[in-house]
């Protein structure tokens, strides 16, 4: 055991890389209550007690297109982190999620002999597979959040410890419909059926998605005219566009918008249409069945398409975990109103079709509650001792 408390280094990115950053935090000070914790913060570390140098969502980038116009000031940023970690050492640096930003920060970290973790793998799995010789070079071990992803990984000579992943483990197993449909204030006696739809989180997003979601939800309001439909928005500027489009469409008494209540939604809801992303893993965990929709912008679409970045079979979580398509996956052109509506049509209609979903669910659920906080804190506690 050292004599001083250990020094703690994170760089996170985004709302999901902030709550991940946060609960190894307290659980590494459970171990270390002296330690000393600083780097690239969103609120949560904040709270959790880690000096912030940045703020996280200064790492909120989505596509190829848009990291572009950002470079000049992403390398300003990791230039003055470098500076800051090698005047003074942590005894740990771990870059949590957000690779692009993470990966070439740890590696010139660790040339300079810091201690390096990667939490959350990058995904080189399903994109870029080429990236595993920088990510060699770059990091003493990887925190695995998936569990088919070790595997992937030692082929490449990478040690990644699958540690579970820390929203498997917050989220009961059994969902309460219930009380989402209070925290939504929506009657409990209410018999409609009810489609979520999430078009995405970002405006962009938003702006390319959301004319199909609702165009939709036309064709499947056609074939089952009391179907109603719920919405939840990122924020205030994507709620403004999405409910422009609401109009333009002529749904407005159909479609309830909710300010955030993403999860309530997703749990109330009989079905859900939901952008490819983060959200189809929080669906799964919640158990409600879904039809996974993407479409990009036209130049990461063919910068994608023209590079060979794509690997991966499956893009949605619930079919990358299960191994085999669970879920529908409607991609780019195939994202188009009568597939979707189709797809939702089948799950409203037909309790078997909801059941091949959920009851994979379940077991994928159980996989992956395996206490990450706690066993991402052990693996570096490993590393701090040694």
């Amino acid at each position: 055991m050292q004599e001083q408390a250990p020094r703690f280094a994170l760089v996170a990115g985004e709302t999901s890389g902030d709550r991940l950053a946060a609960g190894l935090i307290r659980a590494l000070r459970a171990r270390y209550p002296q330690a000393a914790f600083e780097g690239v913060t969103g609120p949560e570390m904040a709270a959790a007690g880690c000096k912030s140098l940045a703020a996280a969502d200064e790492l909120a980038l989505m596509g190829v297109s848009e990291v572009v116009t950002e470079i000049p000031r992403l390398l300003k940023l990791r230039r003055r982190l470098y500076r800051h970690f090698t005047a003074r050492p942590p005894d740990v640096f771990i870059g949590v999620d957000a690779p692009a930003f993470n990966t070439d920060l740890e590696l010139k970290l660790r040339r300079a002999g810091v201690t390096t973790v990667h939490y959350v793998c990058p995904t080189a799995w399903a994109w870029r597979e080429g990236r595993t010789r920088k990510i060699r070079k770059a990091v003493d071990m990887l925190l695995a959040i998936f569990p088919f992803e070790p595997e992937f990984f030692a082929r490449h000579d990478i040690e990644a410890r699958f540690v579970g992943h820390p929203l498997a483990g917050t989220l009961p197993m059994q969902p309460d419909v219930a009380a989402a449909r209070a925290a939504l204030e929506m009657p409990a006696d209410d018999n409609a059926s009810w489609v979520g739809l999430l078009p995405g989180s970002r405006r962009s997003e938003v702006t390319l998605l959301g004319p199909r979601f609702l165009q939709t939800a036309l064709w499947l309001q056609e074939r089952l005219p009391a179907v109603r439909f719920v919405a939840p928005m990122a924020s205030p500027k994507v709620r403004e566009i999405f409910q422009q489009q609401v109009a333009e469409y002529g749904l407005g008494e159909s479609v309830v918008i909710t300010d955030g209540q993403a999860r309530d939604v997703m749990t109330m809801a009989d079905v859900l249409l939901v952008a490819s992303g983060t959200a189809t893993l929080e669906a799964m965990l919640l158990k409600t069945p879904m039809v996974v929709a993407y479409a990009g912008s036209p130049l990461n679409a063919f910068l994608a398409q023209t590079l060979g970045l794509l690997k991966a079979e499956y893009v949605s979580m619930p079919n990358l975990l299960a191994g085999r398509e669970l879920v529908p996956e409607l991609l780019q052109k195939a994202a188009e109103p009568r597939l979707m509506g189709a797809w939702l049509y089948r799950l409203l209609t037909s309790a078997d079709a909801r059941e091949a979903q959920t009851a994979t669910f379940y077991e994928l659920h159980e996989q992956m509650a395996q206490g990450a906080d706690e066993h991402a804190a052990d693996a570096i506690a490993e590393l701090v001792e040694k």
